[in-house]
């Protein structure tokens, strides 16, 4: 496979840890100018240093996406860096698990804030101009539990649901101008989000093929691959890295 992105600017958000990190890493090993985002500046500031370290090229740019505001100009700064954005990864999110009579209205618009509108109005502030220049490439983070019924991931497993939707949706609607959109869905990997449960993370990949957790390389290997040459007959395809649990 060949997966140069020279010339490419990426924005990934959530890149200051875990998968996103990864993917910021990897895809500027590829040639790309890495748009690094999140709300840890200091992280911010060690992933580009990471990059560059690397022989890399990236540039941080501090947002919270649970604010519209912040979004949009998350949008307009991205857009400043290099003239483009040509590859969006749409990796932040967040994961309350609880049962769903327990969880608050907070904790709804919290996580739907962030895992719904935040990618729905990102990615729309920044498609015209990737239409404009005929090209460009979105990979949106989804999970495997948002085609399970697993118990008290109501709310994070719906969010990543209508993730999944607007990925065929976008897909159809700005393919025919060049843009293509696609979906990674990852099992359970090992960031800091499953930290909280301990062991008890392994009731996530238990009786799986790959009877482990995922390391977020992997899942930017896959993010890699969709935004590449290599992936250009490749729309609106939701791709498990899973470890087989979508089979499980």
């Amino acid at each position: 496979m060949s997966t140069s992105l020279s010339g490419k600017t990426a924005l990934i958000t959530g890149s200051t840890s875990g998968i996103g990190r990864a993917t910021a890493l990897l895809l500027a090993s590829h040639g790309a100018h890495v748009i690094v985002s999140g709300r840890d500046t200091g992280r911010g500031a060690g992933t580009v240093a990471a990059i560059q370290d690397s022989g890399g090229s990236a540039t941080f740019v501090a947002a919270d996406l649970s604010d519209l505001a912040s979004v949009a100009e998350l949008a307009r700064l991205a857009l400043e860096v290099t003239g483009r954005v040509d590859i969006l990864v749409n990796n932040a999110g967040i994961l309350p698990f609880g049962t769903s009579t327990d969880l608050t209205p907070q904790q709804f618009d919290d996580i739907y804030d962030i895992n719904v509108k935040a990618v729905f109005f990102l990615a729309t502030a920044l498609l015209p101009t990737m239409v404009e220049h005929g090209e460009g490439s979105i990979v949106n983070l989804s999970t495997t539990l948002a085609t399970k019924g697993f118990a008290g991931s109501s709310l994070y497993a719906s969010s990543k649901a209508a993730v999944e939707t607007l990925t065929k949706v976008w897909a159809a609607e700005f393919g025919p101008q060049g843009v293509r959109v696609n979906a990674v869905s990852p099992g359970p990997i090992a960031t800091e989000g499953l930290a909280p449960f301990g062991d008890g993370a392994a009731v996530f990949y238990n009786g799986t093929p790959a009877n482990r957790l995922g390391q977020p390389e992997e899942i930017a290997a896959a993010v890699s691959f969709l935004v590449g040459e290599d992936a250009k007959y490749i729309h609106g395809v939701i791709l498990p890295v899973d470890g087989g649990a979508s089979i499980w």
